[in-house]
């Protein structure tokens, strides 16, 4: 890209370290602060072409309990359940985000994954994103915007490592790198009380096109 976009001079890069056995995690509350994350939730549930994806399930196809979209750079496609997905062209609210997230974590990365969970019932199940074209130790940035939910990780195969939950809040940053795809799983479950939207955004990067 020729034009640098950017939400502000100096990111904040206050990221800490989650004590984490085989994995690589970071994290800080607050990266964006309202009235900007509000503003930057608005924008984006306004702008992003929203789509309800299938999945296929024990042999079944099902519409997946959440909106998602696909933006990067146009030889950024990704592979996931089966199916070949091409990227969106960058937004400049995107792009803000992106350069923004480049600056605080010292990683570039060319295409994004939206998920937007539209109330208490939407969710995402156990799963590491682990795929091919993203590499043997991946780096993926996942900035939250809106509601808080419950992030939970739970290693692939010490069962006597305690699950780790962590709250992401609104405007909050995680960053996972190293064996963390390799190792531990994630998820964000159904909530009992009512929640509000909540907008997740995880910066990839896609190693070669598929």
């Amino acid at each position: 890209m020729d034009q640098t976009y950017s939400l502000f001079d100096d990111p904040p890069s206050g990221l800490e370290t989650i004590p984490m056995v085989d994995a690589d995690v970071k994290f800080m509350h607050g990266f964006y602060r309202p009235p900007q994350s509000t503003a930057l939730l608005k924008s984006l549930l306004e702008e992003t072409q929203w789509r309800q994806e299938s999945i296929v399930l024990w042999e079944q196809e099902r519409l997946q309990p959440r909106l998602s979209a696909w933006y990067g750079d146009p030889q950024s496609v990704y592979t996931y359940s089966g199916k070949r997905f091409h990227p969106l062209p960058w937004t400049a609210t995107l792009l803000a985000i992106k350069s923004d997230i480049e600056r605080a974590t010292a990683h570039q990365f060319n295409s994004v994954l939206l998920n937007l969970y539209r109330n208490e019932n939407d969710s995402v199940g156990w799963h590491s994103d682990a795929e091919q074209e993203l590499g043997r130790m991946p780096v993926i940035a996942s900035l939250s915007l809106g509601e808080t939910r419950t992030f939970r990780f739970r290693h692939k195969t010490r069962k006597e490592v305690k699950p780790v939950p962590i709250e992401l809040t609104d405007g909050s940053l995680l960053l996972m790198a190293g064996e963390t795809q390799k190792k531990w799983q994630h998820t964000i479950t159904k909530e009992r009380a009512p929640r509000e939207a909540r907008i997740n955004l995880t910066f990839r990067t896609i190693r070669a096109p598929v």
